[in-house]
């Protein structure tokens, strides 16, 4: 594994963390539609997609893009996973299921 997959994998991790800031923020209520855009949760939300979009630019500069999809297929098992931390989702049969079919996939790609 070089640097540009190490970037890669940071990249993935804080869209991830941007994915569930941006899900707590619909979780709650607020007073305005314009305060449903412009709040805390958003702002951080958006701002660390941003940085992804920048650290995956970055990454792309030393790697193969057919590596990209299968890295970024990490995400959603990233996202289930932090789901389950930060609001207590249960892990549903259907989810694990889905998650092993992710990673076996993986698993073919490189072997």
């Amino acid at each position: 594994m070089n640097l540009y997959f190490g970037i890669y994998l940071i990249s993935v991790t804080v869209a991830s963390f941007s994915q569930i800031l941006l899900k707590k923020s619909a979780t709650k209520k607020y007073p305005s539609v314009l305060r449903e855009y412009i709040n805390p949760w958003v702002i951080t939300g958006y701002a660390l997609l941003f940085l992804s979009m920048f650290l995956t630019v970055l990454a792309f500069r030393g790697m193969d893009y057919k590596n990209g999809p299968v890295i970024e297929s990490l995400g959603y098992v990233m996202v289930l996973l932090l789901s389950r931390v930060f609001f207590g989702e249960k892990i549903s049969a259907k989810k694990v299921a889905g998650t092993l079919c992710i990673l076996a996939g993986i698993v073919v790609f490189y072997l």
